[in-house]
């Protein structure tokens, strides 16, 4: 609380404590270390009882403890009493940061942490994480929840477990996923500002506030499901490069040999997770972010996400100016430049080679599919009589 004229206060809710005492007043068996629950007895509950604060009749709630707390326990050594009742004056509340997570619990830390290494090798480049950090620890995590520690291992300097972190940012909202102990995941949305949500920032737009958010966590969770496992239907490959149509607009197809329309499909798929959509100029900037073709003005953005429009990889919100992707089209994406770039292209550039170097001391379960696709393919064209390399003079 500010200690001059208008005597500004901050008030700051601890969601998962209100929480733990409505489940502990209803009932509830649980586990909770610091700020995160690690075992609960009927998840359903749980999360109905979590539900309530973005009901409406929170607000009312919300606004007698803060009332409660300002008037009698803060205010009070600005103005006294008398003085209050003269000046007639009261506070109003506004909304200015809230942050929403969903939490997902595993038995056995060993393959939470499996899970995450996976997620994160296969989504950090496609969606564009400027910085994936991991703080490493001191034991290793147990292989099953018989043994938990009595506290989170939270603490930055010294974790006792790893801790991996990842984040993406649109304006002054944030998305980010981490591990957060022995065995939780957690995936959270932040708005820094609640004005960007553009829903209003009173205390009566508390519930609007936090149903964004968990749509935003949603979004994001389904988004990397998406961009970790890539889908191609049956016919993909061959209607791409037709033309399609928009009501009676005849636009081009899309060619994945050109740089610039592979260049335009990862900035698309890096904005997939975006809470709001993306606009042209959302797209031309992240494809000049991402190095794609220099010079890559708006108007070819524009004519690029057409394109895309077109064969179903975008669909445009309403009236608006804004394209959202949806889940099935975010599949597709990643499974073409995948398939072009992780699979295609490195298959031709090792046929190129038919002998490799010294071999690295470690390998991943990739290199090895590598090697073996590799040998397999030097085979296949000699059968077929092709040879893989540059052209005689």
């Amino acid at each position: 609380m500010s200690g001059h004229p208008p005597f500004g206060a901050q008030v700051i809710l601890n969601g998962h404590e209100w929480v733990a005492c409505q489940a502990q007043t209803a009932g509830i068996g649980y586990t909770k270390e610091g700020n995160c629950f690690t075992a609960v007895a009927d998840p359903q509950a749980l999360a109905q009882v979590a539900a309530t604060l973005s009901q409406h009749a929170t607000i009312g709630r919300l606004r007698q403890v803060r009332q409660r707390w300002i008037y009698s326990a803060c205010l009070c050594f600005g103005l006294d009493s008398d003085e209050q009742a003269r000046s007639g004056f009261g506070y109003d509340y506004s909304v200015y940061q809230v942050e929403y997570s969903r939490n997902l619990l595993f038995r056995s830390g060993a393959q939470m942490d499996r899970v995450v290494n996976t997620v994160i090798d296969r989504t950090r480049s496609r969606l564009d994480v400027p910085m994936l950090r991991t703080l490493f620890g001191a034991k290793k995590r147990p292989g099953s929840s018989a043994d938990l520690s009595p506290r989170l291992a939270v603490v930055i300097e010294t974790p006792r477990w790893d801790l991996t972190l990842f984040k993406v940012h649109f304006g002054r909202l944030t998305l980010k996923g981490y591990t957060k102990g022995e065995h939780v995941l957690r995936f959270e949305a932040v708005v820094h500002n609640t004005k960007q949500l553009g829903c209003g920032r009173t205390i009566e737009k508390f519930p609007q506030i936090v149903t964004r958010l968990a749509g935003m966590t949603e979004r994001f969770c389904t988004t990397l499901d998406c961009v970790h496992t890539g889908y191609l239907p049956d016919g993909t490959l061959d209607a791409l490069p037709l033309p399609s149509r928009i009501g009676r607009t005849r636009v081009g197809g899309i060619d994945l040999n050109k740089p610039r329309i592979r260049a335009a499909l990862a900035a698309v798929l890096a904005l997939a997770a975006a809470p709001d959509g993306i606009t042209v100029a959302d797209h031309a900037a992240k494809v000049q972010a991402m190095g794609g073709p220099t010079g890559y003005t708006i108007r070819q953005a524009a004519y690029d996400l057409r394109k895309l429009r077109g064969k179903d990889l975008l669909v445009k919100t309403g009236r608006s100016r804004r394209y959202q992707v949806p889940p099935q089209a975010t599949r597709t994406i990643a499974g073409l430049l995948t398939l072009r770039d992780q699979v295609i292209g490195p298959i031709l550039a090792g046929v190129r080679s038919p002998r490799l170097g010294r071999k690295p001391a470690h390998w991943t379960a990739v290199d090895r599919d590598y090697e073996t696709l590799r040998i397999g393919m030097q085979t296949l064209f000699a059968d077929l009589g092709i040879t893989a390399g540059s052209a005689a003079a």
